[in-house]
């Protein structure tokens, strides 16, 4: 599966109802998903039916709408009936999703959806700078990692880099590949790379779900289940950061998931104490609404020290001769850069480079897009520009080199090349007529003419195998 395809919306619109009726027992996944999942419309409806004594009609909603918000009206309520929230055919929520948000908004209760505090001590070095520190350097692992496929950097010093399962997750979801004994990056990894810590992190947690399914599904023996994980990662988001959680209240499969998150990063447990735990900022902003940040490490810097704000602070100056400049000092900022500019000169806390056709049209053969670029180039644009934007009320980018990078790329969409085969020259146009209805039925037919008489498919064998039993059959019917 593709990142792209790894957000959580787009997974929770894939599974079934059964799913969510189980899902919805949870009030933390009920209130995780009405608070992340949900366009402001869509909880308006929500709240006003959740204490309703009697049935709420469509034509009611009519009557709350205006006229001009009637495309977000009816886009609040396919999202309502995709998440299994309200019933298809009315505005009535399911029974398990009414229940539990109701225990959520409320209280009360032995579900425990929310954690158990523990009641050991905390440790005096368990604060949030140890916990913003201990999970910058789980993920700044994983994302070096992922960087030093590309060639451009290397795993930095004393860092021994993220676990092999975290690798092997990374290997299954096509992040990186193995070439010839070399690890390289994917066009998936580049896409990977360009997205807010947020979606980063989702994604490697339902690449983490469909393992766990393949394997279900293999008939290997796990003891995890992904609907109790999926429920278990809703909870995480729930907690309180910085406070300590008993271990000793979890579901034995739910401790069989603490050491893969400890791993990712999202918590922590002291070597001494195994029977309590701590949320990271990376688990407690799961359902956050905060998913602007690009890097995870940007992040944290806005909770701590100046210094370390200065540390992974990526701002960029762009001007309209393509040239670029970015005062970065973070190995992991310089090597997304690299991926779509062509870097020159690099000083402490300096970088400098093109936007060159070169470099876009490379950056795009790896699957990122021009309109990622602009939003990144956008969101790390340097404060200068902004107020000189303000100022003379102009686009903060220069509209000639945003112009210029979506015309690299629709440089690279004229002509796309495929392996396949080219079929013609045939006896006859029935001849032909019946090879290329086949290789239409079967999906392998990329490209056909009929008025010359050709075609071209991505496969053969099938062909061959129907061009074969069709010869036989005329030879039959010719000697009959």
């Amino acid at each position: 599966m593709s990142v792209g395809a790894n957000s959580l919306s787009q997974y929770l619109e894939q599974l079934p109802g059964t799913t969510f009726r189980k899902l919805y027992q949870q009030p933390s996944t009920a209130f995780a998903i009405f608070r992340r999942m949900l366009p402001h419309m869509a909880k308006t409806i929500v709240m006003a039916i959740l204490y309703s004594p009697t049935p709420f009609l469509l034509a009611d909603l009519d009557l709350w709408v205006k006229p001009t918000a009637t495309r977000e009206k009816d886009q609040a309520l396919a999202i309502l009936r995709s998440l299994h929230i309200v019933q298809p055919q009315s505005l009535t929520l399911t029974i398990n999703f009414k229940n539990s948000l109701r225990l959520a908004l409320e209280g009360g209760g032995d579900h425990n959806s929310f954690g158990v505090p523990s009641t050991h001590p905390v440790p005096p070095e368990v604060d949030h700078a140890f916990l913003d520190k201990y999970a910058r350097k789980k993920w700044d692992d994983i994302l070096h990692y992922v960087v030093s496929a590309t060639g451009l950097t290397s795993i930095e010093k004393g860092s021994s880099g993220p676990k092999q399962s975290v690798k092997d997750l990374l290997m299954a979801g096509r992040l990186v590949e193995r070439t010839h004994g070399e690890l390289k990056i994917t066009h998936i990894g580049f896409s990977f790379l360009l997205q807010e810590a947020n979606a980063q992190v989702w994604a490697l947690l339902l690449l983490w779900l469909e393992a766990i399914d393949a394997a279900n599904a293999n008939g290997a023996r796990s003891d995890m289940d992904s609907v109790d994980m999926l429920s278990f990662f809703f909870l995480l988001a729930s907690l309180e950061f910085g406070r300590a959680y008993s271990t000793d209240a979890l579901t034995e499969s739910r401790r069989n998931m603490l050491p893969v998150l400890i791993d990712f990063g999202l918590i922590y447990i002291p070597q001494h104490n195994t029977h309590q735990f701590f949320p990271t900022r990376l688990a407690t902003t799961l359902t956050s609404n905060e998913t602007a940040l690009r890097s995870v490490s940007a992040g944290f810097s806005a909770a701590s020290s100046a210094t370390s704000d200065e540390q992974d602070k990526c701002t960029i100056i762009l001007e309209t001769n393509f040239r670029m400049y970015a005062y970065v000092h973070s190995p992991l900022q310089i090597a997304v850069l690299a991926l779509f500019s062509d870097l020159k000169f690099r000083f402490k806390g300096l970088v400098s480079g093109h936007l060159t056709r070169k470099s876009i049209k490379k950056a795009v053969s790896h699957g990122i897009t021009a309109e990622q670029i602009v939003s990144y180039l956008s969101t790390h644009a340097d404060e200068q520009m902004y107020r000189h934007a303000a100022a003379n009320n102009k686009p903060v980018l220069p509209p000639v080199v945003i112009d210029q990078i979506r015309l690299w790329q629709l440089d690279t969409e004229r002509i796309s090349t495929r392996d396949g085969y080219l079929f013609k020259e045939f006896d006859e146009y029935k001849e032909y007529k019946a090879v290329a209805d086949f290789a239409d039925n079967i999906g392998v037919c990329a490209w056909r003419n009929d008025k010359k008489g050709i075609f071209f498919a991505t496969k053969v064998e099938q062909i061959k195998d129907f061009m074969k039993s069709r010869r036989k059959a005329n030879e039959a019917g010719n000697a009959g």
